[in-house]
């Protein structure tokens, strides 16, 4: 065994060998993996094998795209069969809802260059004659799809791994993982010690162990999940004997199972309600090839539907119940990427659908690993999009969460409620009180919008089919109130969120903005070390500035907005869901002579934020400054005293109106919140929730984290000129930036009017065509109250952002005109901004 080696990877499971033979594709060879026990012994050798391509997370769409076309090839190259059965997929839709997801999902599929196809229940009939289809509404097929065999994919790629140089040490257990003075890692195992320059963590049920070895608490909880397999059927084994096509993977939503031929039989595999999470301190030290003892009585609804749709299955004979661990996160996605606050240590956990995404996560994480950043946007499986508040209580209830609805339409204004409340701001119970139905961001409670006094949706209202996976709608409040009812088209909450912005846009409106990342950058070394870092020139003291952090090659990393307090003290904010990504970036480039310090402060400050033409009436007799313009002008902040609390005021906000953010310690919030509820109850004060904020942010054209900016789109194709400032002197990516220039961009941002919307507006992903041409995507979209248009953000091939451009834009299977319309539609001056 070397005990020396450029990367070690622990774990040989599918994603463990995909991350090793992606590390020899990319050219490294010196590169071992090292497992415990047996290949795939762990979770991969008893999966099902099946490659679903369907997913709305544009990350995992592209991992799994790219692992399908790998699993294809994959035996020519390394001569090992993979046992890729490309039968395709039909997912079954028995209700409206379904087949707005499956619209929706579609749309998303187009960007991305996955096929897709809507089928007719008589179709469905055709490509599946053993299945009922009378109550069908439609479906949909991937005809790439299939499934594989998880133990022969393995092996194929741990071929072509050792034909790259690799070595794979089997029966071989890591004990620790220490770190030299050099920096450089040590995995210490039962067999001797490898020093290495890099770590990957691919372990499956055992990542929280192997986490704790070096300090990190890995999101990551695996749940059971069962699988049954038949004995043969007379009826499948006449297609064989036949010569027809095995018929594809079955997957009714609504019932939440899945469905295959297997040996003549079946295989159907629900998602049950009350799967327990297991391993919580992981697996036995001689855990392998293990399983749990079959549970059917938990399956009894899953199998009387599947019956219903297939009647073969009520006569097949059971041959074995699988019931395995299968790791999950809170939010059901893996994680993939760099561990927070360790240089050079790397996750790949947290996959519950592994085989499928096995092949994309190694290529992106070896990616990642050899040339600094990753080639698609990796922020929806970002390790460090969970924060500390995930302990263990909190991974079982939302991973087992996670699972149960891994076939529940996943509705974009869904607020999945297991786990919560659980970080909440000192007015939360005021806004409770004042009728916020909150939404979480990061494990905060943020108030997505005010119904009523007194309002509750009827039972009619928020009726649904008679399905297994119904559920259509919010938690009961205390009061047994049901008030939000999720949907892909505009929802009841749509006129009160717009009353929330003609309010805030006539009078003045207040919002809880305390789940923003704070953190403070201090000393001597401070200015130049952001000045080097981040694109934009920095504000002067008092001032505040908008500011970019790029990747090396000219794309968007992180966004904050820094306000200087001092020559040597500056304070960045920054998206409340990406805290620990975006703090993790700044400690990383943190110089070594300690002259900057780092502080997060998120918890120690709250944020309330008063916009409207009337804060200004409702601030002045509070504060202890003149808050005329000349005295305090727009993109300025100073300390005031709010009554007799302390708050730093900053003449910014996020929704184009006059208004100040008041920053302040947060055990002084709900003093500073009830005078200005009192205040401001003369001068027409309410509050409003994120979706009115956002649907007033569309309206001014602003951009987004993981929308407009992406590590994907160079800064410069996002619209950022005026906040990129090369001739400054040299920031991260200034090179990077003016080569792709030179190269040429292949996307401009523009704002876009879609004209013809009745009930169901542009959300983001949604495909952008000219004369049938796939030439761009919205990445934004909503109705803006203030302009009275629908609108959508998106990014477009350059020769097509003139205004005037009309373009075809698909919402929901229905085709809209686009017409490309001159940025920030509403107050394009910023006058009242400036006001």
């Amino acid at each position: 065994m070397k005990t020396q080696a450029r990367v070690v990877v622990i774990g040989g499971g599918v994603v463990g060998v995909s991350t090793l033979y992606h590390l020899t594709k990319k050219g490294w060879s010196d590169v071992v993996l090292v497992e415990r026990k047996e290949l795939t012994s762990g979770s991969t050798w008893h999966a099902a094998g099946l490659l679903p391509l369907f997913n709305l997370s544009y990350s995992n769409g592209q991992l799994h795209k790219y692992s399908v076309r790998l699993y294809r090839e994959l035996e020519a190259e390394t001569g090992q069969n993979v046992g890729f059965k490309r039968v395709s997929n039909i997912r079954l839709a028995r209700t409206q809802d379904r087949l707005d997801e499956y619209r929706y999902y579609a749309g998303v599929a187009a960007t991305i260059g996955v096929d897709v196809r809507f089928l007719t229940p008589d179709e469905v009939k055709e490509v599946w004659p053993l299945c009922e289809t009378d109550d069908l509404l439609g479906a949909i097929q991937h005809p790439d799809d299939g499934y594989i065999q998880p133990a022969d994919l393995t092996q194929a790629l741990a071929k072509g791994a050792r034909a790259g140089g690799a070595e794979i040490y089997r029966y071989t257990t890591v004990t620790n993982i220490s770190r030299k003075p050099t920096g450089e890692w040590v995995v210490h195992t039962d067999k001797g010690d490898i020093a290495c320059e890099h770590v990957v963590s691919a372990t499956g049920n055992f990542a929280r162990r192997t986490g704790a070895m070096v300090g990190l608490d890995i999101p990551v909880i695996p749940v059971e999940h069962q699988y049954i397999v038949t004995e043969p059927h007379p009826a499948i084994m006449a297609r064989h004997s036949a010569g027809l096509p095995e018929m594809g993977v079955l997957r009714e939503s609504d019932s939440s199972w899945y469905m295959r031929e297997e040996n003549g039989g079946l295989i159907l595999g629900p998602y049950e309600k009350g799967a327990p999470a297991c391993y919580l301190d992981g697996p036995s030290e001689q855990s392998e090839y293990e399983l749990f003892q079959g549970d059917l009585d938990r399956l009894a609804p899953h199998i009387e539907t599947a019956i219903a749709r297939v009647p073969i299955f009520g006569e097949l004979g059971v041959k074995k119940v699988y019931n395995g661990a299968i790791c999950y996160t809170p939010d059901g996605g893996p994680i993939v990427g760099p561990a927070w606050g360790l240089k050079n240590f790397w996750l790949n956990e947290g996959h519950s659908f592994g085989v499928t995404a096995a092949g994309g996560a190694g290529w992106q994480l070896a990616e990642w690993i050899v040339d600094g950043e990753p080639t698609i946007d990796m922020m929806g499986v970002d390790p460090r999009r969970f924060g500390p508040y995930a302990s263990r209580g909190y991974l079982v209830a939302k991973c087992e969460e996670a699972y149960a609805n891994v076939f529940t339409p996943h509705y974009p204004d869904e607020e999945r409620s297991a786990g919560r409340p659980l970080k909440t701001s000192p007015c939360y119970t005021r806004m409770k009180a004042l009728g916020a139905v909150f939404g979480s961001v990061y494990g905060w409670e943020r108030a997505n919008w005010f119904a009523p006094q007194g309002y509750a949706l009827t039972a009619e209202e928020i009726a649904s089919p008679d399905v297994l996976t119904n559920h259509n709608h919010a938690p009961r409040e205390e009061t047994g109130a049901i008030r939000e009812k999720w949907s892909f088209r505009r929802s009841n909450y749509f006129p009160f969120v717009g009353a929330e912005v003609r309010n805030t846009h006539e009078n003045c409106g207040l919002q809880d903005l305390t789940a923003f990342a704070k953190c403070l950058v201090e000393g001597p070394g401070a200015e130049a070390w952001l000045d080097g870092l981040l694109a934009n020139r920095l504000p002067k003291v008092g001032r505040v500035s908008l500011c970019h952090l790029l990747t090396r090659a000219g794309g968007v990393k992180s966004e904050f907005t820094i306000y200087r307090m001092a020559a040597d003290r500056f304070y960045l904010v920054s998206a409340g869901a990406l805290e620990r990504f975006d703090h993790d970036q700044l400690a990383r480039a943190l110089p070594v002579d300690g002259g900057v310090r780092l502080t997060p402060c998120t918890t120690q400050w709250g944020v309330l934020a008063l916009v409207g033409p009337r804060a200004r009436d409702v601030l002045q007799p509070l504060v202890d400054v003149d808050l005329p313009n000349a005295a305090f002008p727009w993109l300025s902040g100073r300390p005031v005293s709010v009554g007799t609390a302390q708050a730093h005021a900053l003449r910014v906000n996020f929704v184009g109106e006059l208004g100040w953010e008041l920053h302040h310690p947060i055990e002084m919030q709900t003093a500073i919140f009830d005078l200005l509820m009192k205040e401001g109850a003369r001068h027409g004060l309410k509050p409003y929730g994120a979706r009115a904020m956002n649907a007033m942010a569309l309206e001014k054209s602003y951009r987004n984290m993981g929308r407009e900016l992406s590590i994907e789109y160079a800064a410069l194709e996002s619209g950022l000129d005026r906040f990129v400032r090369p001739e400054k002197g040299d920031f991260v990516g200034r090179e990077g930036l003016a080569a792709w220039s030179r190269r040429g961009f292949a996307n401009r941002f523009v704002t876009m009017e879609v004209q013809g919307v009745t009930d169901a507006d542009a959300r983001g992903s949604e495909p952008l065509t000219r004369d049938g041409e796939l030439v761009g995507r919205a990445t934004n979209g909503g109705f803006g109250w203030r302009v009275g248009k629908s609108l959508a953000l998106g990014m477009v091939r350059p020769d097509l952002a003139e205004v005037g451009t009309e373009l075809d834009i698909a919402i929901l299977g229905e085709k809209r005109r686009a017409v490309v319309i001159c940025e920030s539609p509403f107050d394009p001056e910023n006058a009242r901004l400036k006001a």
